[in-house]
């Protein structure tokens, strides 16, 4: 006789539908606006410079410190929830997902590549349904090429996130941090 083996719960994306207390933070022509217009060319590696990038963020609703500095190839999905404190630097190719808010401190460094996902899926459920939570970079932190910051996770300040680092947990302040998932190797400044 054969055991009894119950039915899978599978996957239903049909079943998906955003939570009811989800709202982009913007009306819908601000929305239809910066994806058509503003994301792109602040995107665009054809146009140099850093200021009017700048300017571009600020006049969408982010928060931006005096002299930061921003790379060609940033994609920032909603720039009303993009809070940048004075002297940060976003490299080429940073992609900033903020289905929720995105802090940065003063002097942060975030090197080409790096990847901030606020919302992700809840694989366990068959509505698949969105988990999001804001990501908090303390004062001279430095994230690395290629690394990885999952939903909800603060990095203390002066903590280094290594090269291609995937973050999953809260990193405490002067700690440096490193591999998939990210463990402490040590200090910042080992001899203080």
């Amino acid at each position: 006789m054969e055991a009894m083996i119950p039915p899978i719960q599978r996957q239903r994306l049909d079943l998906y539908r955003l939570p009811a207390s989800y709202h982009p933070g913007a009306s819908l022509p601000v929305q239809l606006l910066w994806f058509c217009l503003g994301a792109p060319l602040l995107a665009a590696r054809w146009l140099p410079g850093s200021v009017w990038r700048v300017w571009l963020l600020i006049a969408f609703g982010s928060g931006v410190g005096p002299g930061c500095r921003i790379k060609p190839g940033l994609r920032v999905k909603y720039p009303w929830r993009l809070n940048l404190g004075p002297h940060c630097w976003l490299g080429e190719d940073v992609w900033i997902d903020n289905l929720a808010p995105v802090l940065l401190a003063d002097r942060v460094c975030v090197s080409q590549g790096a990847y901030f996902c606020t919302g992700n899926h809840n694989y366990r459920k068959a509505d698949f349904g969105l988990r999001y939570g804001s990501i908090t970079i303390g004062s001279g932190a430095w994230i690395g090429a290629q690394a990885v910051l999952a939903p909800g996770v603060q990095i203390g300040a002066d903590a280094v996130v290594a090269l291609a680092a995937v973050v999953l947990k809260d990193v405490p302040a002067a700690a440096v941090v490193r591999g998939n998932p990210a463990e402490p190797i040590g200090p910042r400044w080992p001899n203080q």
